[in-house]
């Protein structure tokens, strides 16, 4: 089976990481196939911030999230690396750009034998009334907001891929 078509029926949702980081040849390809990704109009206004799971910025984000409630795993599951994507907010296709690179770097996480997580769950934390706050913090270029982010690591936890109903996902005409 071709590699990429192996890494799609193969990768799940990981949510369990062991402690130890991912090797720095694996981040740059990481990061290679986020911005490799195609932008409309090849924009490329994609922008990945990269945050080890211990860097504290994601402790305040997870405590927006829940209100201080403690949860059994934060929002990354203790991923050692977490990639936040943001994007032009002014370009129309901004949103859909991020998801393509979402998908990109969730692909060569499973091609890599990589543990991953796409994470939706932080939007409301990060556009609330902290907003301004965690951009600057992340580093995002002005006027760019957040899209999308994705837990990395080695999975400790397995888990397998989802299943589908082709009869009601697909119409041919």
């Amino acid at each position: 089976m071709n590699n990429v078509l192996e890494a799609i029926a193969k990768r799940s949702s990981t949510r369990g990481y062991e402690p130890q980081d991912i090797a720095p040849e694996e981040l740059e390809s990481l990061i290679r196939a986020g911005l490799q990704a195609p932008t409309a109009a090849n924009r490329q206004e994609v922008h990945i911030t990269v945050a080890k799971g211990s860097a504290p910025i994601l402790a305040e984000i997870q405590a927006e999230m829940t209100g201080g409630k403690e949860m059994p795993h934060n929002f990354y599951y203790e991923a050692p690396l977490v990639l936040i994507l943001s994007a032009d907010a002014a370009f129309k296709w901004h949103s859909l750009d991020a998801g393509i690179a979402a998908e990109n770097i969730a692909l060569a996480a499973e091609g890599l034998g990589l543990g991953n997580l796409i994470i939706g769950c932080i939007k409301d934390a990060m556009s609330g009334p902290k907003k301004d706050y965690f951009a600057k913090a992340l580093k995002f270029p002005e006027g760019y907001e957040f899209e999308i982010a994705i837990a990395v690591g080695k999975k400790a936890v397995t888990k397998e891929p989802h299943t589908y109903d082709e009869a009601k996902s697909v119409s041919r005409i």
